[in-house]
């Protein structure tokens, strides 16, 4: 997927959280850029930010802040952005978005780790971001804006599976969604756009490289073993997502028995 740089325009967004409108989106950075160009993305398509330089400024909202999202830089000055990520989790329950330094290894394991909902690495593409905070607010019970397309060609179907590329959500048999990751999503995603096709393991990697560039080889075969847990009847038996030893892998979309 192509990356992008977040640098959208040079004028700040004034807004008050009290104020009604979409969700209030604290965006908790240290880079005052950054902060202001994602404030203005978010403002123009229709979420609240509330653009704050540190966790100290968060927590001076008080104990119940009219704040439905935290995203939250991984390496904030001053305190580190987990242990603010942590305390939120812990006393507000917020869902919560990571940013995470393009090129560092350990932000990287800490971003698939955390427990966050979701993470990003920056710079990043600006509709992904959105995507992917509207999905967060779903699961989360928001009443989250709705994507205007819902056309057919959105959905990608495989047995009694429906995989909503409008929404990044996975559909059960039941129609119930089935909790993906970030990484989970793009590896089905891309199986699903190469259906019946004995795929490398090299270039799943290339694929995913944008998250996972650094990674040992090891990283696909964990991903398989989890995306296996969610689409398959019996994981070790899988009828869609199968091994070809020595080849790689190859996604059946048939319907599973």
């Amino acid at each position: 997927m192509e990356e992008t740089s977040t640098n959208w325009g040079a004028q700040a967004t004034t807004c008050d959280p009290a104020v009604p409108g979409g969700p209030v989106v604290a965006i908790i950075d240290d880079d005052p850029d950054l902060r202001r160009s994602v404030a203005e993305l978010l403002a123009e398509n229709g979420f609240t930010p509330l653009p704050l330089a540190d966790g100290a400024s968060f927590m001076a909202l008080g104990p119940r802040p009219r704040v439905d999202l935290a995203l939250i830089d991984l390496r904030l000055s001053g305190e580190n952005g987990l242990t603010l990520a942590i305390r939120i989790r812990e006393t507000l329950g917020l869902p919560i978005m990571m940013l995470t330094g393009r090129g560092d290894e350990m932000d990287k394991i800490i971003g698939l780790e955390t427990g966050a909902d979701d993470y990003m690495m920056k710079p990043f593409n600006p509709r992904e971001l959105l995507a992917r905070l509207r999905a967060v607010l779903r699961r989360a019970g928001h009443p989250a804006l709705q994507p205007t397309d819902r056309s057919a060609s959105t959905i990608r179907a495989f047995g009694q599976f429906r995989l909503d590329q409008s929404r990044r959500e996975l559909l059960g048999p039941d129609g119930s969604e089935i909790a993906l990751t970030n990484a989970e999503y793009r590896l089905l995603e891309y199986f699903l756009r190469h259906p019946n096709r004995v795929i490398p393991r090299t270039e799943l990697l290339t694929e995913l490289g944008n998250d996972l560039s650094q990674y040992m080889d090891r990283t696909i075969d964990v991903l398989i073993l989890r995306l296996r847990r969610k689409v398959e009847h019996v994981p070790s038996k899988p009828v869609h997502l199968q091994t070809r030893r020595g080849q790689g892998y190859i996604f059946v979309t048939g319907p599973q028995p």
